[in-house]
């Protein structure tokens, strides 16, 4: 064989290898996580209020990843996500068998469903299914306040945005793989969501406050409505996701269910679109309150965002004109994200820059309190919802060139 033909075969190889490895931003900053060994519970550590979402958060990342990609090895990946699945599920499934133990965690707890139900679905892990029960059980324990609204956690009479994007999928999934039956369920989801909604409302923007104490008792709550005063993004973005995902999961229920939560995502959505920086197509903090001092653009919420309006679009929730704008203000925040929060660190990982850390209700609730909380570098929250925003942003892509995948 002539060593020119030899020679531009090995280059055309090689390019074919590079082309075959172009690892997607999804799947490195999944690897990524991993590799911190974030988003599992530690030996011999019990798991923090706050560690049953950052699992069952990232878990739900991979398994959209799995979903779409079907194998890691398609996308380079470096981390069996498969494996790391079912180790996560594994070290946080000993602290979930105990109903009345798990009414005592704040509602993100029913997040960890994601990865608990994959691995009764793939391997039928009995422990799994002990576990799904013990979560299912624990919701019929969970404190309500007089109105019939959940507590997030143990604050009297507080309920949270923050919640359901936990709740709704978890009591939705449930019910149809294990509950069909049941016909409380859907009157159920839509009367949380319906609670929040009446008493969180901001009349001006037309988005959600952070909460609302039903007592109207804590020195935040709005004398009518109880709400509290802040537009918090992260929680926003939590109960916007909700949305989308339970339209998913609704095929199974009643059409009031989908025609309920349609209309919310509609209505949402055009808030959501009409307070998004202009420069950057992202959210501040404090959502309604852009450029006044000290507030920021915060990378979790508006990954979340980003995440539900790609994937409202594309699922086609959304009427024509407002599925264009959707993909338009993602599409430009995305790229913000990218140039702005992701770090490219020298040991191949990605890091995650922006992500202000917890803020809770159990505070003076204010202005200043939502601006002076830290931020965090790697916090799963904000790492996570770039994993799921990316992965929309690929999807989207692939849709518009099919020739992007093999």
């Amino acid at each position: 064989m002539p060593l020119s033909y030899m020679y531009w075969a090995l280059v055309f190889l090689y390019a074919q290898d590079a082309l075959a490895c172009n690892r997607p931003f999804s799947a490195r900053m999944a690897d990524s996580i991993i590799s911190r060994a974030q988003a599992t519970v530690q030996k011999r550590e019990a798991p923090s209020a706050s560690t049953y979402l950052q699992v069952g958060f990232f878990q739900s990342s991979l398994i959209r990843l799995i979903d779409y990609y079907h194998t890691p090895e398609a996308v380079c990946a470096e981390s069996d996500w498969e494996k790391y699945l079912q180790s996560s599920t594994d070290a946080i499934t000993p602290y979930l068998l105990n109903s009345t133990q798990d009414a005592s965690y704040p509602l993100d707890r029913l997040s960890t469903a994601n990865g608990l139900l994959y691995q009764y679905e793939e391997y039928h892990t009995r422990n799994a299914l002990s576990s799904l029960r013990s979560l299912r059980n624990s919701v019929n324990l969970q404190r309500r306040n007089a109105l019939g609204g959940y507590w997030y956690f143990n604050y009297p009479n507080w309920s949270y945005l923050d919640g359901m994007y936990s709740l709704i999928p978890f009591l939705l999934s449930y019910t149809t793989n294990f509950d069909p039956t049941n016909a409380t369920v859907p009157d159920d989801v839509l009367q949380q969501l319906d609670l929040l909604w009446t008493h969180c409302r901001h009349d001006g923007t037309g988005l959600l406050v952070h909460g609302y104490d039903e007592s109207k008792s804590a020195s935040w709550a709005n004398p009518v409505t109880g709400g509290s005063p802040i537009v918090w993004g992260r929680s926003l973005g939590w109960y916007f996701m909700a949305l989308v995902d339970g339209l998913e999961l609704s095929s199974s229920f009643p059409k009031s269910m989908s025609r309920y939560l349609l209309s919310r995502l509609i209505q949402l959505t055009e808030s959501v679109i009409s307070v998004a920086d202009s420069t950057t197509g992202c959210w501040w903090q404090v959502m309604d309150q852009a450029n006044r001092e000290g507030n920021y653009i915060e990378s979790s919420g508006s990954a979340m965002f980003t995440t539900a309006l790609f994937r409202a679009a594309r699922l086609g929730y959304l009427p024509d004109d407002l599925a264009s704008d959707a993909r338009k203000t993602a599409d430009q925040c995305y790229s913000h994200l990218l140039n702005a929060f992701v770090v490219q660190n020298d040991n191949g990982t990605l890091g995650y820059n922006g992500t202000v850390s917890v803020c809770s209700l159990n505070s003076s609730a204010s202005y200043e309190y939502y601006i002076s909380q830290p931020l965090l570098y790697n916090s799963v929250h904000g790492a996570a919802a770039f994993v799921q925003a990316s992965l929309e942003r690929e999807i989207f892509d692939d849709s518009k060139d099919s020739s992007r995948r093999t």
